[in-house]
């Protein structure tokens, strides 16, 4: 069975995902800057800060395929988004390259594209427009996996994930909504499908309202079994409880659009209207 490196296991994602993987991926190596405090004595783990390039190679010693959730996973300050992800993100590529790795699975997100407006369905090839300095970490992180899928042949899957968990919590999350078994999916397939080089797709499940065209990732066998619309009177009566943002709740990343938010919103509907 191959060695599969997973990133950020103290995590929202990599939490979840650390009691998925074992049945399929036995060798499963967890990392972190810190372990989970859950920590199983059946589950190896190994500590690295993705800053430090001589600690990325040493997780990646070994290792067939990485799934790369690890990083800072909100918006927040320059520095920590530059050195957790930009510099973080470059590490990790570029030790797997030294290292032999063969698959990486880059966790990217749909706030690398927020800027789209609701009723515009877009689909993977579209121009980024980030909504933050996040965002533009994984518009960064998308690129430096083409990069290194191109230049040296890693096989590289970016998923813009949507909201992860087991349910929608509120009415844009019905359009973004990923079930965690689907996630696990489009994991396998760019761990594991032969005909991948280089391929972005969205992280979402059956979302009847989604906002994006994710034909790409139906293209390799995607085949989501979670379906938003089962959980809607549960996220509408949620939704009741937000006030309303005038940016955020016309651009498809939500409050991290009017987080901080001081330009022409016109400006940017009219460019999306190009």
């Amino acid at each position: 069975m191959p060695r599969i490196l997973m990133t950020g296991a103290s995590g929202g994602i990599g939490s979840a995902m650390r009691k998925l993987l074992p049945p399929i991926y036995p060798d499963l190596l967890l990392s972190d800057i810190k372990p989970p405090a859950d920590l199983g004595a059946n589950e190896t783990f190994k500590a690295a800060d993705l800053s430090d390039l001589a600690q990325c190679e040493a997780i990646c010693e070994g290792v067939d395929g990485i799934l790369h959730f690890g990083g800072y996973s909100v918006e927040g300050p320059w520095n920590d988004i530059l050195q957790a992800n930009i510099i973080g993100g470059y590490n990790l590529f570029e030790a797997a390259r030294k290292k032999g790795v063969k698959r990486v699975v880059f966790a990217s997100s749909n706030h690398a594209v927020g800027f789209y407006p609701r009723h515009h369905k877009i689909g993977t090839d579209v121009t980024p427009r980030p909504d933050g300095r996040y965002g533009v970490s994984k518009v960064f992180g998308e690129a430096v996996g083409a990069l290194y899928a191109d230049k040296h042949g890693l096989k590289v899957t970016c998923l813009r994930i949507g909201n992860f968990g087991d349910m929608p919590l509120d009415q844009r999350r019905l359009s973004i909504w990923l079930k965690p078994d689907d996630l696990v999916q489009l994991c396998r397939i760019g761990l594991e499908h032969p005909d991948i080089h280089f391929e972005v797709f969205y992280g979402a499940s059956l979302n009847e309202r989604a906002w994006w065209d994710n034909s790409r990732a139906y293209a390799f066998g995607y085949r989501p079994t979670g379906r938003a619309e089962d959980f809607r009177e549960h996220a509408m009566a949620e939704q009741a409880k937000l006030m309303p943002d005038p940016v955020g709740d016309h651009f498809q990343g939500g409050a991290f659009c009017s987080n901080e938010f001081d330009g022409d919103a016109s400006r940017i509907i009219d460019w999306n209207k190009r």
